[in-house]
């Protein structure tokens, strides 16, 4: 038997595919890349945007079509929000949302046994099942919590995912035992709002990290994306002290502007977010520091879309991820009036875009001439090979296969075409 796979969305969809991939491996199931004919096609989706709503169509199209006949089961949160327009797409068997979906092989059997009168499974109890994934042998994400208690304006997945939750510390710390087991050098913490962790269990992340920073066999522990109210001045300093936990932060900004930010329902203003800015690089001068922003949102003028770009290049940010508004069914921003015109919301895309690359340059140039650590990942197509430091600056390096999931000391030496620092190998850590 045969089962393929094909992910969309965030690391925590990753690290929850892997997961389930190993339940089917546990019952027998051979897994094969997905566009193969297989007897198990799953597809994990997203409905962060409207486009990856059209992709979750067309990778449901593409395994009907090259796995005819065969058990097409669509999980994740685009499954959760529309499980009954996708169950009327044909050849689709079955539909489980977020909390189901790790029962698949329950449903399976009894798809098998002809029990075919309920093909959706989107209203199971929450739970918190931990996740983590072997994808490759570099990097790993754990999951470490699910769903969202926050209510910004233009966001599903509070619906999606349901409430925030975890497991103890105890149960997470054993998860990423095994992944350390398995020679894996870098241990990615994700989840819907980790910095929310605790609340299922009376703790927080601050206790989690400090418990995960005692593990031994790991090289290094990397924060996923983290609310700005959430990143607290004891965590910032245990980062500091560590030796395993990267000085690396991806924190949404969303906008620069406070009067959006309000109508977002941000639980902050932009003098919170720079304030906890400076108080990391005070801490950790050598610190990356992404942020998420959100242009074109309903009521967005021009000068508040120039207040954010002002506010972002008087900030001290290593790179951004920029989306244009994606409106959301049933969600309050659809409602809201004065829309911006898609035209006018890309072309602000475009000039953070461009101010996403002057950042990250500037950043990424500061480290020639130094010596930093680098996991160095994948080969690539021009015969070197790639990594990142521990403040996530990509690096090239000449292809060496003994190198590939070995943490090394580089030489960073030079800018090359790709936007990458050049490197040449100290020595192995």
């Amino acid at each position: 038997m045969t089962v393929s796979f094909y992910t969309l969305g965030c690391k925590l969809n990753f690290a929850e595919t892997s997961t389930i991939s190993r339940l089917f491996a546990d019952h027998g199931y051979d897994k094969i890349k997905f566009g193969e004919h297989a007897d198990v096609v799953v597809i994990n989706s997203c409905t962060v945007t409207a486009q990856a709503d059209k992709k979750c169509r067309q990778a449901i199209s593409k395994a009907v079509k090259t796995s005819p006949g065969s058990i097409v089961i669509i999980i994740g949160c685009f499954a959760e929000l529309k499980a009954e327009s996708i169950g009327k797409i044909p050849g689709v068997s079955l539909v489980l949302g977020n909390k189901d979906k790790f029962n698949i092989m329950e449903h399976i059997h009894r798809l098998k046994n002809g029990n075919t009168g309920d093909m959706y499974g989107c209203n199971a109890k929450e739970q918190f099942f931990a996740s983590y994934s072997l994808f490759d042998r570099t990097r790993s994400f754990l999951k470490v919590q699910d769903g969202c208690d926050y209510k910004c304006t233009y966001c599903t997945i509070p619906k999606a995912r349901g409430n925030s939750r975890n497991a103890p510390v105890t149960e997470i710390v054993k998860q990423a035992r095994i992944v350390a087991e398995k020679g894996i050098k870098e241990l990615v913490l994700t989840g819907v709002n980790i910095g929310d962790f605790g609340k299922t269990t009376g703790e927080n992340f601050y206790q989690l990290l400090a418990a995960l920073d005692r593990i031994d066999g790991l090289e290094r522990i990397r924060i996923g994306s983290i609310e700005p109210n959430l990143v607290t001045e004891d965590m910032i300093t245990l980062i500091a002290q560590s030796e395993r936990i990267a000085p690396h932060f991806h924190i949404p900004l969303q906008s620069g502007c406070n009067r959006i930010l309000g109508l977002m329902a941000r639980r902050y203003r932009r003098e919170l977010f720079a304030e906890k800015v400076s108080l990391i690089h005070r801490h950790m001068p050598d610190a990356a520091i992404g942020a998420d922003v959100i242009v074109g949102f309903p009521g967005e003028s021009e000068d508040d879309f120039n207040e954010t770009k002002t506010f972002i290049e008087n900030l001290d940010l290593s790179y951004l991820h920029v989306f244009v508004y994606s409106e959301r069914p049933d969600t309050k921003a659809t409602d809201m009036p004065d829309k911006v015109n898609r035209h006018e919301a890309e072309q602000r895309s475009r000039i953070l875009m461009d101010l996403s690359q002057v950042k990250r340059e500037q950043f990424y140039k500061k480290y020639i001439g130094q010596k930093r650590n680098v996991i160095f990942e994948q080969k690539e197509k021009s015969g070197t090979m790639t990594g990142f430091t521990d403040n996530y600056v990509k690096v090239a390096s000449p292809y060496d296969h003994s190198r590939i999931g070995q943490c090394v000391e580089v030489g960073l030496t030079g800018w090359n075409e790709a936007g990458y620092l050049t490197g040449d190998i100290y020595k192995i850590q």
